[in-house]
């Protein structure tokens, strides 16, 4: 067994601290790389604090994780000792059902395992994640990085980029439409940034006037502030699709007024409550409102590649380890341009 340092949550009401445990060792298809920038994402929080389902106790949270090999199974074909590599929000699969097939891992129909808060294939063990000093992946489940990237500001792809790369892609929306962005956090930043690469007209709706601009600098076409009515009003039924990134309550109805017909509404933040959503909302001008998780691993691999080539990054704030609990109380008042990585040397 390999030992090592982490960060963890002992349980949901207690601030994480140092903690050392044993990873297993690298087995014929396994890589071993050592972490040395974890991004922090919102769903870390939720996770620590049970706000979607019990978790599983101690956590290491963490999966935007960028590192170098130091180790690699007898088996494996694409990575070597010194490689720079990557992991982002799962480790495993099944590997053989129709979506595993497809590329589609993050959909595997016998659930894939996650980074951390799940259990290994074999159930023989938790898997725990990127706030810690190394890590031992399968490696199917290990992307390739470029050398010369900005290693600490590519982490957050490994999560909020693919997330919002994912949908836009699979409803392609690109050049001729008119595509709104719902939040400029950690996921929104990511979505204006593909949504302008991709050639569609950009507005950012926010809350939160003081952030219009950030989001011009990100980008962004037009920027709308939706406490104003007036600003509401005159928006409605004219967005192709709206990119949904928020993770606390809103009006879910509110906001489908806002699309054209046919439009879609594709939701990535996930909310701590359920919403609720009129039949009308929908009805009125043959509306979808529409989930999209991650990508497969085929399509985080092309991400990371479009963005090496297209110098897309993410706007973040590098911490210390010790921060952590201070980055997750500003994290939750959304005081963060735009993501927090922790830079693992200070574990």
């Amino acid at each position: 067994m390999i030992e090592t340092k982490a960060y963890a949550a002992q349980d949901e009401k207690t601030p994480l601290a140092p903690w050392t445990f044993e990873r297993r060792e690298v087995g014929p298809h396994d890589v071993q790389f050592d972490i040395l920038f974890c991004g922090v994402c919102h769903s870390d929080l939720h996770q620590i604090k049970n706000d979607w389902f019990p978790g599983i106790f101690p956590m290491v949270p963490g999966h935007e994780i960028v590192g170098r090999v130091v180790k690699v199974g007898a088996h494996v074909k694409n990575f070597k000792v010194g490689d720079l590599a990557a992991t982002g929000c799962m480790v495993d699969s099944c590997q053989v059902c129709e979506n595993c097939k497809q590329d589609l891992e993050q959909y595997c129909l016998e659930g894939s395992t996650q980074t951390y808060n799940s259990m290994e294939r074999d159930k023989s063990m938790p898997t725990y994640g990127g706030y810690s000093n190394t890590i031992v992946v399968r490696e199917e489940f290990v992307l390739q990085l470029k050398e010369g990237v900005d290693l600490a500001a590519v982490a957050p792809l490994l999560c909020a980029g693919i997330t919002t790369y994912s949908p836009l892609k699979h409803w392609k929306v690109g050049k001729g439409h008119k595509l709104a962005v719902l939040g400029l956090g950690g996921l929104g930043h990511m979505g204006v940034k593909f949504g302008v690469a991709f050639g569609a007209e950009v507005t950012v709706l926010s809350t939160s006037a003081s952030k219009e601009e950030d989001a011009k600098k990100l980008g962004a076409h037009h920027f709308i502030v939706t406490k104003d009515a007036e600003q509401v009003k005159a928006a409605m039924g004219t967005f192709d699709f709206i990119l949904d990134t928020v993770s606390a309550p809103h009006d879910f109805n509110m906001y489908l007024s806002l699309l054209r017909t046919n439009g879609t509404m594709i939701c990535v933040g996930v909310p701590s409550e359920p919403a609720s959503v009129a039949a009308f909302s929908l009805l009125g001008g043959r509306k979808s409102l529409a989930g999209s998780g991650i990508g497969g691993i085929k399509e985080t691999q092309e991400m990371l590649d479009y963005c090496a080539d297209n110098n897309i990054v993410s706007d973040i704030e590098l911490i210390d380890i010790k921060d952590i609990q201070t980055a997750y109380e500003r994290m939750e008042k959304g005081n963060v341009r735009y993501r927090f990585v922790i830079d693992m040397a200070t574990l």
